[in-house]
């Protein structure tokens, strides 16, 4: 039922200058993979086989990344190294690549909404590339909107104190054996003291598609941009937002500690296997 995934991708990643001075944050690796490799194969996990890229200026390294390189392969064929691009091409192979651009940075709803002629009048997932996740969340997503048919987030517990990073999200549990909760407000980074909770929206979600029509009419919130928080709580007064308190492990990736404990993380996952 889920085709499709948005990768919100133009962002200047600024926490990272100057490496992404020139190259797009999404193409940063972790160990040998850059980080929105991770996220197609996590689409492709979760059967989702269209991948709908929102970019900006100074992001062709990601197109290029998912396209066949003739002269290297022709360099390395026949040789030790040839294995090494079997996973890029199994993506190039069995995935569906698209483009558009963002030309203003206007938040992550507007990215979304600058999504919407690659996505049309469908259900879609969304996925952050630079929230590492460890154990396919958006599959365990999509069997979450294969049971309630409406808007699907993502949640973990932070800190209190760390509640000012992040979408914070109110709503009462329906279903103990799954963790999910009917979401009934949502607050766009707030002060630890004026959180409805410490369940905090990661960067993975599966959106109705009716969500484009709000954020045309969502007016900019917290630092002048369009907040997909604020389109979602729209749909969570009528009672169609889900929040899924995912299984697996996530890292920040957006920040340098929360990249190097990927690093480590994927490292010492690699030489126990």
């Amino acid at each position: 039922m889920i085709n499709k995934c948005l990768f919100p991708a133009a962002g200047y990643g600024t926490r990272f200058l100057p490496a992404t001075k020139a190259t797009p944050k999404e193409m940063l690796p972790v160990l040998t993979k850059p980080l929105i490799q991770y996220g197609v194969e996590e689409a492709l996990d979760a059967g989702i086989t269209t991948m709908a890229i929102v970019t900006g200026r100074g992001k062709r390294a990601i197109e290029d990344h998912f396209d066949i390189s003739y002269e290297l392969e022709h360099q390395i064929k026949g040789t030790s190294k040839e294995p090494l691009l079997d996973e890029i091409r199994t993506l190039i192979s069995q995935c569906t690549f698209s483009y558009t651009r963002q030309t203003e940075m206007k938040g992550l709803g507007h990215a979304i909404l600058t999504g919407e002629t690659l996505i049309g009048n469908e259900p879609f997932a969304v996925l952050l590339a630079d929230d590492l996740c460890d154990n396919a969340i958006l599959k365990q997503m999509v069997k979450v909107y294969e049971k309630y048919e409406c808007s699907i987030i993502a949640i973990e517990e932070i800190p209190t104190s760390q509640t000012d990073r992040y979408g914070i999200v109110a709503g009462h549990l329906i279903d103990n054996s799954d963790d999910t909760y009917r979401v009934t407000d949502m607050v766009e980074k707030p002060a630890p003291d004026e959180a409805p909770s410490n369940m905090a929206i990661i960067g993975r979600y599966i959106l109705t598609p009716d969500i484009f029509e709000i954020l045309k009419h969502t007016k900019p919130g917290k630092g002048g941009e369009i907040q997909i928080t604020d389109a979602l709580l729209e749909q969570a007064r009528k009672g169609k937002v889900i929040a899924y308190k995912f299984k697996g492990k996530r890292f920040d990736c957006g920040s340098v500690e929360g990249f190097v404990k990927a690093t480590n993380y994927f490292f010492n996952k690699g030489e126990e296997q």
